[in-house]
């Protein structure tokens, strides 16, 4: 299915707000793609904000273009043409209570002003008019995003008593931009990060995947220890007594370039906890089996490729067809390089992926069916039989299916006596 195109997005974005104009509503772009529009960033999304109520909103679109799946809140969904995704339209709103600490408890709708005043960033609170091509700005986002300033809209302590997914997005936003956290946010998060537990850990994982796959991870990193988040949402790598481990794990984070969330994870927990430690931090963020595998593999190979040229090629190869290989590889480059050691095993390692599929992940000679076939009873047994016949065969001592069922033989012949 082919994805989506931005010139296509900001078309769509952009006539959504004509025919909201057309029908007579005040309508802006809001939010993220304001900000990421005066960055000269492509938005990945849009969103509109609008004077027009919901049921207003249906009836400039249709019913059949519609969702109104956050139609409580004064969201509703347009759907777009072809590859320009879809634009949730929310009514201008003011959010009545949080009493869980993520969600409001209702919503009362305004005008533009207070609806920015209700937001979280000075620089996600603005808006702007893409028909006339201007800013409409009420919380000095636009001098903030000049001056590189992340600061919370109004009292920092009420946005983040309001929702306490925003003290992770203060770091995220200020290490993913480059940006400094403005003094009383930065004093209000680490007053208030214990009560980041009230999030769900979905929630707090999918902001760790976000700040750890950009390139400033190391700024969010450190961000996460100065705040106190880490102490709650990730005590592994809080290691008061020992900070050179962290000191050497963020030098060793500089090495990678928006790398994947695994092999991030993986990078910042080596120092601090073994494969089993790194299943228990999946675990607890309720990561997927692939992140977690992936993750727990990464840190338990360890060093294991440095001597990849002494290796038994039925070793190595094992290692070579991973799905995980190139950040296996990425991993133990870094930390060789970090360690001022050689990376030559790192070549090596290149060197065998480019051999031919037939060399690199050759057809085995015997199968499960050919032991059938030879008189066995399939049993605990063919595990065996098959890994030391699919070793033999890797490291070239056989050829040929006979050769490998002559294995096969000796191997029974030993278990009988």
């Amino acid at each position: 299915m082919p994805g989506l195109l931005p010139e296509n997005q900001r078309l769509f974005a952009t006539q959504v707000v004509r025919e909201l104009r057309d029908a007579g509503f005040e309508a802006y772009w809001a939010g993220g793609c304001v900000r990421d529009h005066l960055l000269g960033r492509r938005p990945k999304d849009y969103d509109v904000a609008t004077s027009a109520r919901p049921e207003q909103v249906r009836s400039v679109f249709g019913r059949r273009r519609t969702l109104a799946i956050g139609a409580a809140f004064g969201v509703i969904t347009v759907l777009g043409p072809p590859r320009a995704g879809q634009i949730e339209i929310a009514t201008f709103r003011a959010d009545l209570d949080y009493s869980d600490g993520r969600h409001p408890d209702g919503v009362t709708f305004c005008n533009a002003e207070e609806d920015a005043l209700r937001r979280d960033f000075t620089i996600n609170g603005m808006f702007y008019d893409p028909i006339d091509e201007r800013v409409i700005d009420y919380v000095d986002g636009q001098k903030d995003l000049q001056r590189g300033i992340l600061r919370a809209i109004g009292s920092p302590q009420e946005r983040f008593t309001e929702d306490k997914l925003r003290m992770l997005r203060a770091v995220r936003f200020t290490s993913t931009f480059g940006f400094q956290m403005d003094k009383e946010t930065l004093a209000a998060v680490r007053r208030m990060a214990e009560q980041i537990t009230i999030v769900s850990v979905e929630r707090i994982a999918a902001e760790m995947r976000r700040m750890l796959t950009e390139r400033g991870l190391v700024v969010a990193v450190w961000l996460l220890l100065e705040t106190g988040l880490a102490k709650v949402i990730l005590p592994e790598i809080v290691c008061e007594e020992r900070p050179e481990r962290i000191e050497r794990t963020l030098s060793l984070l500089k090495r990678f370039d928006k790398p994947s969330f695994a092999l991030a994870l993986a990078a910042l927990l080596r120092e601090f906890v073994d494969a089993r430690g790194a299943a228990g931090v999946c675990s607890r963020w309720k990561l997927s089996c692939s992140d977690s595998s992936r993750v727990e593999w990464l840190i338990g190979c360890g060093d294991v490729l440095r001597d990849a040229a002494e290796m038994p090629w039925s070793k190595l190869q094992s290692y070579m067809v991973d799905d995980g290989i190139e950040e296996l590889l990425a991993l133990a480059e870094a930390v060789a390089a970090e360690a001022g050691e050689s990376i030559d095993f790192v070549e090596f390692c290149r060197e065998k992926l480019r051999l031919p599929d037939e060399v690199l992940h050759p057809t085995p000679l015997l199968t499960g069916d050919d032991l059938i076939e030879h008189g066995l009873t399939p049993g605990p047994i063919f595990k065996r039989l098959l890994a030391r016949t699919w070793q033999a065969q890797l490291d070239g001592e056989i050829e040929t299916k006979q050769a490998a069922l002559a294995i096969v033989d000796r191997m029974l012949q030993t278990e009988l006596e």
